[in-house]
C-alpha cells in the first residue's frame, strides 16, 4: 500500500516538473511513511511513498526499474493473487530478486501488456513507463478500491492518488459549478468529475495510455449485468459456494509481512469476515467503534459477542461526544476535496486508534452494495411489488410530510423513511433511484446556490451516473448502479482517504472478484426479497455468527451529529463558516437559503438537514484552506 504521483510530458520537458512532484511527495507522505523515491528523464517524472506490507526489504522499494532498466513502475495496492501468478511467470523463465506482488506485477506488465489486468486479483492503481518508446501506461482497478486522480494540458498529464498531489501543480483550481450541484446532493463527487474542472478521476476499471501524441483512455472491465449463473440451480447451492469462494478471498487477503487484524462493527459483514479469518490465525485482533453517549448509535456489544465466540484479541474504543468533537477539524484537514459522508469521522478515529496495534486490517466493505444491504433496496423491492402496505404508504404521502422526521429517534427515522417512500412513488425508476442515493430534493437545490448551474450538464451527468438503472429491468441493476456509483464514490473514498491518513491498509474480502463476479449472477431474490436484505448473506454464515445478531434493525456506520449542531457547533457553523457576509463574497450560495436550512435544523423535524449541513461544513472548511 502506498501512494503514487507523477507527472508525463508531451514535449519532453519533464524535468520541469520535478519540483511538484517532490512536493507532491511530501504532501502524501502519510500513504508511505516507510520511504519514498523519484525517477525522472525528459518525459517522465515518477514518485511513490511506501508502506511496508509485502517484503518489507529495500528489494521491493519503488520506482521498481526491470532488470535492463526500460520498464519503471509505481504501484499503489496488493495483488492478492501474486503467488499463483509468480509461479507462472518462474515457469516461463523469469528470475525474481524480490519476494512481494510489485516484481510480480511488473514482469506481467513486460510480458502481456494491458491484457495482464484480468489476471490480476487485488486492488491497485499503478504507473509504467517505458524509457525505450517513452510511453506511459496508467490503470486502476476493477472497483475503485485505489484512487487515481490525472489533469491533462496541452504540455501533458499529471497524475496522484490524492488531489493534493495534482494541487502541487499550477493552475488547476477552476471551481466545477455541476461537480459542486451533484456534491450538494450525494455529499461526495462521482467519477470521472471532480471539485476541480480540469482534474479528473479515472473511472474504476480504466485505464490511461500516454504518447507523445497525447493519451487516450479505454475500459478493461465492466461489471457483470447480473443474470443468473447456470452453474446455480438452487439458493442452498448459491449459499454453500458463497461461503467456499468468501473463505478463499479471506483466505488470500491474509498475506501479510507487517500486523494484520479486523475491523468488527457488530454488523454481520464485518463478523462474517471476522469468522472466517479466525480459521487462518491463532488469536485475530479486532476493533470496535462505539459511542457512549449515544446508545441508539452503538453496536458494539453485538461486536463483542462475536469476539468472544472467535477468541479473538478484541478492542473497543467507545467514544464519547468530546472525543468526536476534539477529531473535528483534525478530519476537515485531511480532506482536499469536499467529501461529507459524515461516517468518516468514525472511520478515520478508528483507523488511527486501530493502526495503533496492526498496519493492515481486514472489513465488510462492499456486501451492502453487492447483496442489497441498504434500507433503499427493500424499499425499491416493495415499491415494485405494490400490495396494500405499499399502495397505504404512497396514499398517505401528506401525513408522513407533516410528521417530524429525524434519523436522530426511531419513530422520527420511520416517519423520514415513509415520506421518502412516497415522494419516490411518484418518480420514474431512474428518478427515484438518485433521489434515494442522496439527500436533497430539486427544490432545494435549485433555491441553494446563488449561481445558475448549467441544467444540461447536470442532466447528462445523472443520466451517466445512473446508466444501470433499467437495463433489465431487475433489482440487479439497483445493485449493479450502485457497484458504479455509491461504492467507489463513497465507501471506498471514505475508506481509502481516512485509513491511508493514518498509515493503515483496509481489505475487504467481499470485494474478491470472483466474489463479484459470483454475486452479480445471482437471482435477484437471492438478495433482496419480502423477508429482508442481504438474504444469501445473512442465510449462508448463520451457522458461524451468534444468533443475536440477526432480527436486529440495521444502524449503519452513522455519527450522531444532530446534537452537535443545535448546541455546541452551531454559532461556529452559521456564525463564521457560513457567516452572511463571507457567503454573501464567496458567491456561491444564498444567505437566505442557509438560514431557511438553519430554521429546520433546530426544528421538530429536521429531516435530512444534519446531512445536508455537514455537506456545507466540510465543503466551507475545504474552500477556505484550498480556494482563498
Amino acid at each position: 500500500m502506498c501512494g503514487i504521483t507523477g507527472y508525463y510530458s508531451f514535449k519532453q520537458n519533464a524535468h520541469d516538473a520535478e519540483a511538484s512532484v517532490n512536493e507532491a511527495i511530501a504532501r502524501m507522505a502519510h500513504r508511505g511513511p516507510d520511504g519514498n523515491g523519484v525517477f525522472s528523464d525528459d518525459r517522465a517524472v515518477l514518485g511513490h511513498v511506501r508502506l511496508s506490507i509485502l517484503d518489507v526489504s529495500d528489494a521491493a522499494a519503488q520506482p521498481f526499474y526491470s532488470p535492463d532498466g526500460d520498464y519503471v513502475l509505481v504501484f499503489n495496492g496488493e495483488i492478492f493473487n501474486f503467488p499463483e501468478l509468480r509461479s507462472e511467470l518462474e515457469n516461463q523463465g523469469t528470475k525474481f530478486i524480490s519476494s512481494g506482488d510489485t516484481e510480480v506485477l511488473l514482469h506481467l506488465i513486460m510480458r502481456e501488456g494491458e491484457s495482464c489486468l484480468k489476471k490480476l486479483n487485488g486492488f491497485f492503481a499503478f504507473a509504467v513507463y517505458r524509457k525505450s518508446d517513452a510511453s506511459l501506461f496508467i490503470a486502476r482497478d476493477r472497483y475503485g478500491e485505489k484512487p487515481l486522480l490525472y489533469a491533462e494540458d496541452e504540455n501533458g498529464i499529471g497524475f496522484g492518488s490524492e488531489m493534493k498531489t495534482l494541487l502541487a501543480l499550477p493552475g488547476l483550481r477552476e471551481l466545477d459549478r455541476e461537480s459542486l450541484y451533484n456534491y450538494h446532493h450525494l455529499n461526495y463527487i462521482p467519477a470521472p468529475e471532480t471539485i476541480f474542472r480540469q482534474v479528473k478521476k479515472l473511472e474504476p476499471g480504466h485505464f490511461i495510455k500516454a504518447s507523445s501524441t497525447g493519451i487516450s483512455i479505454k475500459r478493461w472491465y465492466s461489471m457483470p449485468s447480473g443474470k443468473p449463473g447456470k452453474e446455480i440451480s438452487t439458493f442452498e447451492k448459491a449459499s454453500e459456494k458463497l461461503v467456499e469462494l468468501m473463505d478463499s478471498a479471506v483466505k488470500r487477503r491474509m498475506i501479510s509481512d507487517v500486523p494484520l487484524g479486523a475491523f468488527l462493527s457488530g454488523g454481520i459483514d464485518s463478523s462474517v469476515v471476522v469468522a472466517l479469518a479466525s480459521r487462518y490465525t491463532s488469536r485475530l485482533h479486532t476493533f470496535s467503534i462505539g459511542y457512549a453517549d449515544e446508545p441508539l448509535f452503538d453496536e458494539t456489544r453485538y461486536a463483542k459477542l462475536v469476539a468472544q465466540k472467535y477468541n479473538t484479541d478484541h478492542t473497543v474504543f467507545s467514544l464519547r461526544n468530546q472525543d468526536l468533537f476534539e477529531h473535528l477539524h483534525e478530519l476537515l484537514d485531511k480532506l482536499d476535496e469536499p467529501f461529507a459522508d459524515s461516517s468518516a469521522l468514525a472511520v478515520y478515529i478508528l483507523s488511527k486508534e486501530t493502526r495503533k496495534h496492526v498496519t493492515v486490517a481486514l472489513s465488510g466493505d462492499g456486501a451492502d452494495e453487492l447483496f442489497g444491504g441498504y434500507r433503499k433496496h427493500q424499499a425499491e423491492w416493495r415499491m415494485r411489488k405494490g400490495g396494500i402496505a405499499a399502495d397505504t404508504v404512497k396514499l398517505l404521502g401528506p401525513l408522513w410530510k407533516a410528521m417530524p422526521g429525524s434519523r436522530n429517534s426511531k419513530a422520527g427515522n420511520l416517519f423520514r423513511k415513509l415520506d421518502k417512500f412516497s415522494e419516490g412513488a411518484s418518480m420514474s425508476l431512474q428518478e427515484r433511484y438518485w433521489r434515494w442515493c442522496g439527500y436533497a430534493d430539486r427544490s432545494y437545490l435549485q433555491g441553494l446556490f446563488a449561481f445558475q448551474a448549467d441544467e444540461a450538464e447536470i442532466k447528462r451527468r445523472i443520466e451517466a451516473y445512473t446508466d444501470s438503472i433499467g437495463s433489465t429491468n431487475s433489482m440487479n441493476d439497483m445493485l449493479r448502479n450502485d457497484m458504479q456509483l455509491v461504492l467507489p464514490g463513497d465507501m471506498l473514498t471514505k475508506v481509502d482517504l481516512m485509513s491511508m491518513a493514518n498509515s493503515l491498509e483496509v481489505r475487504p474480502p467481499f470485494l474478491d472478484v470472483e466474489v463479484v463476479d459470483f454475486a452479480m449472477g445471482l437471482p435477484a431474490d437471492y438478495k433482496v426479497n419480502g423477508s429482508g436484505r442481504k438474504r444469501i448473506v445473512q442465510d449462508a454464515f448463520r451457522h458461524l455468527l451468534p444468533p443475536e445478531l440477526y432480527n436486529r434493525p440495521k444502524q449503519g456506520f452513522e455519527v450522531p451529529l444532530l446534537k452537535w449542531f443545535r448546541e455546541e457547533l452551531d454559532s461556529w457553523i452559521f456564525g463564521e463558516l457560513l457567516e452572511t457576509g463571507f457567503v454573501k463574497k464567496q458567491g456561491l450560495f444564498r444567505p437566505e437559503a442557509l438560514q431557511q436550512l438553519r430554521n429546520q435544523l433546530h426544528s421538530t423535524s429536521p429531516g435530512d438537514a444534519t446531512a445536508r449541513v455537514w455537506a456545507l461544513i466540510v465543503f466551507q472548511w475545504w474552500w477556505r484552506k484550498w480556494m482563498k
